[in-house]
């Protein structure tokens, strides 16, 4: 059997959950370009409990963000121009209450998540709907620089959107049909990372890296400007730590008490990678 400490090195990899509320971030190459809500919980699952996670509800996400780039040929339809003139407007007045902290990405994507809600009666389709949104939002938001102003910023949000917005019908429509073979190839590969280093699970989604594990955590501490703080005290319970400041790490309890790491040695290791985090950034 692994020692519970093999089990645990993975998750400490990515100590603090995904905790700009409110914000989500595209780009996530390395994380398979899933859409990940910047309030999201990501954790690295292992053994037994992850391979009953790898069921095909955990792959709605992920098949998605894949079956949109094979819909993407088929689904090309170009956006109206009152469609971004009366998005900009709205945009720009956003935007000038604090431009340093405009987002483009979360903004055109926010914009568009109404859409999904008014048009999605099943999870599925609002997945192909948050899979198109995220890969137009990427795709306009990523060619601007942050320094940018508002115009600039908003007027790639607002392309985002309403080329979105044009293809995203084609997009579900065409998606539809491919779900069922894309969460059977997910499942084997899902289930095969748990007996390895983990899975890793966004809000319960299953996030296929692609053998990137590190990779991914390290887009996602980056593109969403994640800081692991230290916790001045904390509890495991249920195979989870939760320290006061609402952090959250995965961890393995050996109920034997072999190969288990103590609650002090635990809180001592969370205290110690936030100092480390800290003096990085310095």
């Amino acid at each position: 059997m692994r020692s519970a400490l093999k089990f645990l090195l993975p998750s400490l990899a990515f100590v603090a959950p995904l905790a700009m509320a409110g914000v989500a971030h595209a780009g996530l190459g390395a994380c398979g370009n899933i859409h990940v809500e910047a309030s999201a919980e990501c954790e690295v699952s292992v053994g037994v409990e992850c391979e009953a996670r790898c069921e095909p509800v955990a792959f709605e996400g992920q098949c998605a963000a894949d079956l949109y780039v094979g819909c993407e040929g088929q689904c090309n339809a170009n956006f109206e121009a009152n469609c971004a003139g009366s998005c900009e407007v709205d945009c720009q007045a956003e935007c000038e209450v604090d431009p340093g902290r405009f987002d483009c990405q979360a903004n055109c994507f926010a914009e568009g998540r109404a859409s999904c809600d008014g048009r999605c009666a099943d999870s599925e389709c609002y997945a192909s709907c948050e899979a198109t949104l995220e890969a137009q939002c990427s795709g306009q938001c990523d060619l601007v620089a942050p320094d940018v102003d508002c115009s600039g910023q908003c007027q790639a949000s607002c392309q985002g959107y309403c080329q979105a917005e044009a293809n995203v019908d084609c997009q579900i429509e065409c998606q539809r049909s491919g779900y069922v073979e894309c969460q059977g190839e997910l499942t084997g590969g899902c289930r095969a990372e748990c007996d390895r280093d983990g899975a890793l699970f966004c809000d319960g989604q299953y996030v296929d890296h692609g053998g990137n594990l590190e990779e991914c955590i390290d887009s996602l501490r980056v593109l969403l400007d994640i800081e692991v703080t230290g916790y001045a005290e904390g509890s495991c319970a249920n195979g989870r730590c939760e320290g006061e400041a609402g952090g959250s790490i995965s961890c393995t309890v050996d109920p034997t008490g072999r190969g288990a790491m103590g609650m002090g040695a635990m809180v001592l290791l969370m205290l110690g990678l936030g100092s480390v985090a800290r003096r990085r950034r310095r």
